[in-house]
């Protein structure tokens, strides 16, 4: 799945679709399913909360650098542990001697702009015709969905009303919050407010907002919403491990760790589908080449910069970490 950072399956989609379709307003919401009689059963394997206390230092950073250019950067990971007190003292040192430092820009929406897209993009964010989601998914990703659900919710009919992959993201909160992650952490916010504190000016990079969201919702294919929505099934059934031990690795500054705990077939899957242009959105290559856009141009303008990126963006195979490699600059990792 997508991620602000995209971290798959659980950023983008997950958050974004939270702040697009879940008004609190009851006149926003579609009607209310009567509530099951029948409390939820607990997971068939129970998780220990995630609980990472005291100051971390989160990973190391990948040092990129040719003549008098240089950029620091430092990865960030989603999900992350809800309660997570962050502070590096690296990042501060090399805050000291940074000209600038940039950041996604963060993604900003109220009340007044969630109702107004419950009106006007109904259709984008709902199941049509007045299905619910038990029509329109497969029947073997619906009973996968309706046995995850029951895991985290007594309500039988809790998100019957949303299009799959929406249904999906607001059942990957619900398990997350189950163990103490949240997709919605935001380490830019963290460096940004250290970035003011050392007088260094910050530069939003706008990877993707809401607006990106619906356009790509709206010319998604089935066949990619169910591939997304197989991935975000995948991590709910078996992936929480991988995210907590992932998260654990962050909070340590253990690279080697989190390169070692590769995705499951099926978010790569739903990866390849959406950056393929099966989606017909491409909302992952520009991600990317936002970032890369906006490295390039700290880099050539000199002096230090500080970037906040995902690490799902750096790594592998066509990764940012191995384009500025073939573009002829030197990259020290952690």
């Amino acid at each position: 799945m997508l991620a602000m950072a995209l971290s798959a399956p659980s950023g983008y989609f997950a958050a974004h679709a939270e702040d697009a379709a879940a008004s609190r307003s009851a006149a926003a919401q579609p009607p209310a399913p009567a509530q099951s009689a029948t409390p939820a059963q607990p997971p068939p394997t129970q998780l220990e909360e995630l609980t990472v206390t005291g100051e971390r230092t989160g990973p190391g950073m990948w040092y990129v650098h040719r003549g008098e250019s240089a950029l620091w950067i430092l990865g960030s990971i989603s999900p992350l542990p809800k309660g997570i007190t962050w502070r590096s003292k690296q990042v501060e040192q090399v805050l000291a001697a940074t000209h600038q430092v940039l950041v996604p820009k963060p993604l900003e929406i109220g009340i007044v702009r969630i109702l107004w897209l419950l009106i006007t993009e109904r259709d984008v964010l709902m199941v049509r015709g007045g299905k619910r989601l038990r029509d329109v998914l497969p029947t073997v990703l619906y009973q996968r969905f309706a046995v995850q659900r029951a895991r985290f919710t007594n309500d039988a009919d809790k998100w019957e009303r949303y299009r799959p992959i929406v249904a999906a993201a607001f059942l990957e909160q619900a398990a997350f919050h189950s163990v103490g992650l949240s997709a919605r952490l935001d380490l830019g916010a963290a460096v940004r407010t250290l970035a003011k504190k050392h007088d260094v000016p910050v530069e939003e990079v706008k990877i993707a907002g809401i607006g990106d969201f619906i356009e790509t919702l709206k010319v998604m294919s089935a066949a990619t919403e169910n591939a997304c929505v197989d991935a975000s099934l995948v991590t709910v059934e078996s992936g929480l491990p991988r995210l907590m031990d992932r998260a654990r690795a962050w909070s340590t500054g253990n690279v080697e760790r989190i390169q070692g705990l590769p995705q499951p077939a099926e978010v790569d899957a739903c990866l390849t589908a959406l950056d393929s242009g099966a989606a017909k959105g491409d909302v992952i290559a520009r991600v990317r080449q936002a970032w890369l856009g906006a490295m390039e141009r700290s880099l050539q303008g000199g002096g230090t910069t500080l970037a906040v990126v995902n690490m799902d963006l750096l790594f592998g195979k066509g990764g940012l970490l191995d384009t500025l490699r073939a573009q002829g600059y030197q990259v020290d990792s952690p």
